[in-house]
């Protein structure tokens, strides 16, 4: 359960966004239903969908607001932006596409309100894997996942069970000299190898998850499962 927050607390969503406009009113929407008071921050990265016109829409609505990229630079360079535009005491990252329910912000919330944490990972693994209602992914994409957070906790010496996770919740002064370098997916283990070797209390917590099928608009491939790989002992040694 999330404690009582501060009176003039502010979480920072920010939402990297490419070529989302099948998906991106409604996610935006669930945000905004979510009930902690929070600024949310949709970072377009040269979308050439329709995304762009949705966005003009949405930066009408309160505590929303849009920046855009003139190109398409990637999901890190992507989160470079937002992070650097945040003004709440805790950021969340949130993926433009239905996959993850904003309805968890306050599990992600509650070991950093209680002060037992400065970052938390939300686990698409921490759950009951009985439970008939929980959405699984295809074995290839649970197969990759797990290996890549094996080798990532076998070079950072976390104990992670889902490094991959878009939903990364941490104070914000985590990112005050805190650079990503990856333009793509890699920015996943990046940001993981890095927090790492720093003195912060990183925890993990369960959350629901619906995996998206190619058709609908997956974007992760094995490229990524590669680059992943290639990433983990880069930053891992990176100074």
């Amino acid at each position: 359960m999330l404690p009582p927050l501060p009176a003039d607390f502010l979480l920072t969503v920010v939402m990297p966004v490419y070529n989302e406009q099948g998906t991106l009113r409604d996610i935006v929407a669930a945000v905004l239903a979510e009930p902690t008071p929070k600024e949310l921050i949709l970072v377009d990265d040269g979308s050439v969908d329709g995304s762009r016109a949705i966005l003009a829409e949405l930066a009408a609505l309160p505590g929303v607001r849009v920046l855009e990229h003139d190109r398409n630079r990637g999901k890190g360079a992507a989160l470079r932006t937002g992070f650097g535009a945040a003004r709440g005491d805790v950021v969340i990252v949130q993926d433009a596409d239905l996959e993850y329910d904003p309805a968890d912000y306050r599990v992600l919330l509650a070991p950093v309100v209680r002060g037992d944490a400065d970052v938390v990972y939300g686990s698409r693994y921490l759950v009951d894997e009985s439970d008939p209602e929980r959405e699984r992914d295809s074995f290839y994409h649970y197969f990759g996942n797990r290996v890549l957070t094996f080798f990532s906790n076998l070079l950072t010496g976390l104990n992670l069970t889902d490094m991959e996770t878009c939903y990364k919740c941490f104070r914000r002064e985590v990112l005050a000299d805190l650079t990503i370098e990856s333009r793509r997916f890699t920015v996943e283990p990046e940001f993981t190898a890095k927090i790492a070797r720093r003195p912060v209390r990183i925890w993990e917590v369960p959350i629901r998850y619906r995996g998206r099928k190619y058709a609908e608009g997956k974007k992760i491939g094995w490229r990524d499962g590669v680059a992943a790989l290639w990433a983990i002992v880069r930053y891992r040694f990176a100074s």
